[in-house]
């Protein structure tokens, strides 16, 4: 076993990357919102699970794509794949506005207390999860396949499979964007002032609703992006994909330190190798009792993550 592992463990090690860069999305739709609002948006793994079926809408529906359709190639597959992508995070985004108007809201202009919203929170993820129950009758919805997973080539004896390799690489470029975004613009320095100190800077003039509005569409954005690669890595999806995916994404940012967007970064790299190698020595049955045994561990033995839960400028 372990000389078998060793020989791919470079295969292994990719394959986790792009699934650690998954859940690296995810979890900064989490940390966005717990960085304004210190507040667990539980709905953001439904939001995750409508950015696939959007992917999915596309591609079947808009392209026409059956199961025994070609893949595409060339321009036109990059068309594809970008519409997609676009789709997907203006799903999430979309939806992730209309939960904070919906739902955080007006109950953060009365002036309720932690466990409201995180009651509504939790509510409106069983909303949405049980609509798409109904639209799709319980059942697991594939994608047909719009690109040929090809080989690259290899990388110290890991194959560099299409799919991964564009997760991988448009992730990192998310990631980096999202961080010069809190960092260098406007919008971005309102969020990390309200983060700071939130009466402060409404005395400053920052506009708390719209920051707040701006913060849930940017986590959308990234969660959506998310369930763009998602779909285009495992082609399929259901209505309650995301609870697992979302409960391994926060695990991530509570392993990096939930409202740290390194940490969130951080965490989802090291939870989706830790899932991949666990997964080889004891099966893929064992992945969700993987993700369960590291929260556990976290939360007991360094319940502010690795990094810390951000103070200053990185809380946003």
């Amino acid at each position: 076993m372990l000389s078998n592992f060793q020989d791919q463990f470079a295969s292994l090690t990719v394959g986790g990357l792009s699934l650690g860069f998954i859940y690296v999305l995810i979890a900064l739709g989490y940390t966005m919102v717990y960085g304004v609002l210190r507040m667990i948006n539980f709905a953001n793994s439904e939001v995750f699970m409508y950015g696939t079926f959007a992917t999915i809408i596309v591609i079947r529906d808009l392209f026409g794509f059956t199961q025994q359709s070609e893949p595409a190639t060339g321009f036109r597959l990059v068309y594809i794949l970008f519409l997609c992508l676009i789709a997907s995070m203006l799903m999430s985004g979309i939806l992730s506005i209309f939960l904070e108007l919906v739902a955080y809201r007006r109950l953060r202009n009365r002036g309720s207390n932690k466990l409201a919203p995180l009651i509504s929170a939790i509510g409106m993820s069983i909303v949405l999860a049980e609509f798409m129950r109904i639209l799709t009758d319980s059942r697991y919805v594939g994608s047909p396949r719009v690109m040929e997973k090809k080989s690259l080539g290899t990388f110290f004896g890991a194959e560099l499979r299409l799919d991964n390799v564009i997760i991988i690489v448009a992730g990192l470029i998310l990631f980096v964007s999202l961080s010069q975004f809190v960092q260098r613009t406007r919008l971005g320095k309102a969020i990390r002032a309200v983060s700071m100190n939130e009466d402060a800077a409404k005395l400053m003039g920052v506009n708390l609703n719209f920051v707040v509005s701006g913060t849930f569409l940017v986590g959308g954005l990234m969660t959506g992006a998310a369930g763009f690669f998602y779909v285009l890595k495992y082609e399929n999806t259901s209505f309650n994909i995301g609870f697992e995916l979302g409960i391994a994404a926060f695990t991530a940012a509570i392993l990096g330190g939930i409202g740290n967007i390194k940490g969130a970064f951080y965490g989802g790299i090291a939870l989706g190798l830790l899932e991949t190698y666990a997964s080889f020595f004891l099966g893929t049955q064992w992945k969700a009792v993987t993700v369960f045994i590291v929260l556990v561990f976290v939360l007991y033995f360094r319940p502010n993550g690795v990094f810390g839960e951000a103070i200053t400028q990185t809380r946003a």
